[in-house]
């Protein structure tokens, strides 16, 4: 088997791409074959008569009929009404925001540089560790501030968390979000430094299908 592909698709394009898929690859090998993991993620996996196997996953949770997971569901599931809060935080700044559909209603976007690690040893790399971690630490507060303040004037049913997962973390556990902490989180998303189209393409992103494509 090939090394795994990962693409995101939109619940409008999702029909589209799992006709090329079948078309592509020979025909299904089974009308909608269930793997249990995926099935118990509420995803589907369909595989081409040509060994070809695409594992789709919705951005939440998804509700299967009684046949198990269909496209339809899927679609179901990415398109439900809700606020998606976003919190998109790496080295070099921060992103958060409140999509609604794939479209931003508020967002706020910042830097604050985050020095990279170092080999230096002894005291020169303890002083730089502590320079580092209250550098983190202020990035982490200052997206932590901004993001509780947009998620009060429009609370998020769910998150849409990426960028790097310390620094996330470490924002998501301020006390400022303490009342968002126990939201659903979407599957996190893997992001260049946010900047104001990095999070157009989050909000865009938060609702779409995630796809694992493995070639035969």
């Amino acid at each position: 088997m090939g090394s795994p592909r990962h693409v995101l698709v939109s619940p409008e394009r999702l029909p589209g791409w799992v006709d090329r898929f079948v078309a592509g690859n020979g025909g299904l090998a089974s009308t909608a074959e269930h793997d249990a993991d995926v099935r118990s993620r509420g995803g589907l996996m369909l595989r081409g008569t040509n060994g070809c196997v695409a594992l789709l996953e919705p951005p939440g949770k998804s509700a299967a009929g009684p046949g198990g997971i269909t496209v339809d569901d899927l679609i179901a599931a990415a398109t439900q009404n809700r606020l998606i809060g976003i919190v998109l935080v790496r080295r070099g700044g921060y992103a958060v925001g409140v999509a609604d559909t794939g479209k931003l209603l508020a967002s706020k976007t910042g830097t604050k540089y985050v020095q990279s690690r170092t080999a230096a040893g002894g005291w020169s790399q303890q002083r730089f560790a502590r320079r580092r971690a209250n550098q983190a630490s202020g990035l982490a507060d200052a997206a932590a501030m901004h993001a509780a303040r947009l998620f009060g004037e429009h609370r998020p049913d769910c998150l849409q968390v990426g960028g790097d997962r310390p620094l996330s973390a470490e924002t998501l556990a301020s006390p400022l979000l303490r009342s968002y902490q126990s939201l659903p989180q979407l599957k996190f998303l893997v992001v260049p430094d946010p900047r104001l189209d990095i999070l157009k393409q989050a909000a865009t992103d938060a609702r779409s299908i995630r796809i694992t494509i493995i070639d035969p």
